[in-house]
């Protein structure tokens, strides 16, 4: 093996930035600092249909896989399994924050005409530049994988919608490594001694804050604080804050009433303090706070990275809960906060090796069930929610709840060309902190959206 280090800094995850210097905590930004939105499938942006004829194929030909340094021990377990295979390994941020590294390299190779690597890791958000072409009749840098290099059987074994930011022009251009579905996460031991109902619908889960609010002042049921809350919350609400109806057009509609509603429910907990508007990550939330956080409205990873690693909080009483309807919802819908991708390059000289990698490094029992975070692939999920390391801090069985919530992330939450985290963290956080509403504040969360979308160059409507 050959190891080249691209960037030893390593960029850290969005959703945990503020943690940064905790030890405990050191591994969850790589785990949810690919936080980013789903896209919406369609045509090529650029206004025609992206087209992949593989180069020749040189069989046995060294690879090379850049990869971030939290999945650098599976790369290298592959390799370690498969000697057979050449291969070159690259550590670098792997798109973390919003890093546009991965692009600008790709961009100088496809001048040069050289230096593309054969397998990378990356965000969702590296998938809305990498399966369009840079210029008319040149090939995108990511592979479809869905033409003639992963079995239609493989990709169809994914949680539903999970593909939904690889697909772009018809195509599927990744694979996805690992999901962060949201669900309820709650504090089973004092929900007992206080003899309260684990909530199954909004309008429950509301009540019971305004009711431990007053029966149990300090005590939280969410917060709204970080820099990805709005992925959990609105997204879960089906709010068309970042939907793209064409590639090009984004509707971004937060009069929407599922927008709306959201803003309405969280502003009368956030009035009753029982919800915060300071961050689960913030500097010194963990140590004032953590132990008071009785339901939390959030990532499968959560449980181990949030309570177990942040809050200390002891084994067996953490549980979880299914997403949250609201009236006449007959399937609930969830966010997701975390996940990254794997992607093949269409200059490749060994499209057999670089695809039976990937679908190795998302697929395989050997290693999904013991990766540190959620599986995309339905089937290693069961072998993920089966290891003892994944369960046995809980006080039941939270792989009912995790597995329903991975087939109910809403699709409708689309994966642009820009961070969704840009726009909350910038006028939403700064706007609560100052004692304004949610409510008042959606009028300038869709004008900081909806700059930013033009910037980026989409047409913006609200319809």
């Amino acid at each position: 093996m050959t190891s080249s280090r691209v960037s030893t800094t390593g960029r850290r995850g969005r959703a945990v930035r503020a943690l940064a210097a905790s030890a405990a905590l050191a591994a969850v930004a790589a785990l949810a600092g690919c936080a980013d939105a789903d896209p919406s499938t369609g045509s090529d942006h650029q206004g025609g249909t992206s087209r992949f004829t593989p180069v020749t194929q040189k069989a046995g030909s060294e690879i090379t896989v850049w990869t971030d340094s939290t999945r650098l021990p599976s790369v290298q377990a592959y390799q370690k399994s498969h000697r057979d295979v050449k291969m070159k390994i690259v550590t670098y941020d792997g798109g973390a924050d919003g890093s546009t590294y991965l692009q600008t390299k790709v961009q100088l190779f496809d001048r040069t005409g050289k230096g593309w690597p054969d397998v990378v890791f990356g965000s969702p958000t590296d998938v809305t530049w990498a399966s369009s072409p840079t210029k008319p009749g040149a090939a995108a840098f990511a592979a479809p994988l869905d033409d003639k290099l992963i079995p239609e059987s493989t990709l169809d074994g994914f949680a539903k919608g999970s593909l939904t930011p690889c697909q772009f022009h018809g195509h599927t251009y990744c694979l996805r490594n690992d999901i962060a579905q949201v669900v309820l996460w709650y504090d089973k031991s004092l929900m007992d001694k206080w003899g309260y109902q684990v909530p199954t619908t909004w309008a429950a889960y509301e009540a019971l804050g305004v009711k431990v609010a007053k029966e149990h002042p300090g005590y939280l049921v969410g917060s709204v604080g970080d820099t990805n809350s709005h992925e959990s919350y609105f997204w879960s609400s089906r709010c068309p804050a970042f939907h793209l109806t064409t590639p090009d057009t984004l509707r971004v509609d937060l009069q929407d009433p599922a927008c709306t509603r959201m803003a309405t429910l969280l502003d009368k907990l956030i009035s009753a303090k029982a919800v915060t508007t300071q961050g689960f990550f913030s500097q010194g939330f963990a140590k004032s706070s953590g132990s008071k956080v009785l339901m939390a409205y959030g990532p499968s990873w959560y449980g181990q990275y949030l309570f177990k690693a942040a809050f200390h909080t002891p084994a067996k009483r953490i549980a979880a809960a299914p997403p949250l309807k609201w009236p006449g919802e007959t399937t609930a819908a969830t966010g997701n906060v975390g996940g990254g991708v794997w992607m093949v390059s269409s200059h490749s000289a060994d499209l057999k090796a670089s695809t039976d990698l990937v679908t190795w490094l998302t697929t395989s029992d050997a290693n999904q069930a013991t990766a540190p975070t959620y599986p995309a692939y339905a089937p290693a999920a069961k072998a993920w929610l089966a290891e003892p390391a994944h369960r046995d801090y809980f006080a039941g069985d939270v792989s009912g709840p995790l597995q329903q919530s991975a087939d109910e992330v809403w699709t409708g939450w689309s994966n642009t060309r820009f961070s969704d985290a840009t726009s909350w963290s910038s006028v939403v956080l700064p706007a609560l902190t100052a004692g304004k509403t949610l409510t008042a504040t959606l009028p300038q969360w869709q004008k900081a959206i909806s700059d930013q979308a033009r910037a980026d160059g989409y047409r913006v409507t609200d319809r």
